[in-house]
């Protein structure tokens, strides 16, 4: 049965913070509010926590884990960034972007896409979020909570500890968050590619 964990969204409980983190650490499966509504996430080594985000998305192997990083280095130290995208990436974090890159060897093979060996990374711009980040000591491996049969992302930690009670462990309410879904931007090639138009900007990419 999920815990549910009320955060406040300006200036997050430390006591109840370390709570979560402290599961984290011990492979729960979180679902958590982010700048671009609700994702599910667990630590990077949780391989049965992998497994069941992409058992309650009803995804396959191919799906693009996301890597939700505290601040800028430490997104590079998972992925290379060529000059070309360094600016552009640096002054759109933190927000809702979600960047596809090849992963440095930091990134576990299991994590990677099986051909194009790239991830995608992500700096949320949410206090909640940020708090988890610096309490945990390294990123979240994520994704957003988009049901089978959905194509909105979740926004409200009632309605999802209700629907989700027996596949997540904790559901983290901290008020209201945006509906709509991060800006999905392949920067694996030369040229930036939007794969999915979000909650940013997108014309800067395309």
């Amino acid at each position: 049965m999920a815990r549910y964990v009320d955060l406040h969204p300006v200036d997050p409980q430390p006591r109840l913070v370390a709570q979560v983190v402290e599961a984290l650490r011990d492979d729960a499966l979180i679902a958590y509010p982010t700048d671009s509504g609700y994702a599910l996430g667990c630590r990077i080594g949780n391989r049965d926590g992998r497994d069941r985000i992409l058992k309650i998305r009803g995804l396959d192997d191919k799906h693009h884990f996301t890597l939700v990083c505290r601040d800028f280095s430490q997104l590079g130290q998972l992925v290379h960034v060529d000059n070309s995208a360094f600016r552009a990436i640096r002054s759109s974090t933190p927000g809702p972007y979600t960047f596809i890159l090849p992963g440095t060897p930091e990134v576990p093979r299991r994590l990677l896409h099986p051909k194009k060996k790239t991830v995608g990374v992500r700096i949320p711009d949410h206090v909640v979020v940020t708090a988890l980040l610096e309490e945990l000591g390294e990123p979240l491996l994520s994704s957003s909570l988009i049901l089978p049969g959905e194509s909105e992302v979740r926004t409200m930690g009632w309605d999802i500890k209700e629907e989700l009670e027996h596949q997540v462990d904790i559901v983290i309410e901290a008020g209201e968050t945006t509906a709509e879904p991060t800006t999905v931007v392949d920067w694996s090639g030369p040229e930036p590619e939007v794969l999915r138009h979000g909650s940013g900007d997108a014309s800067r990419f395309e």
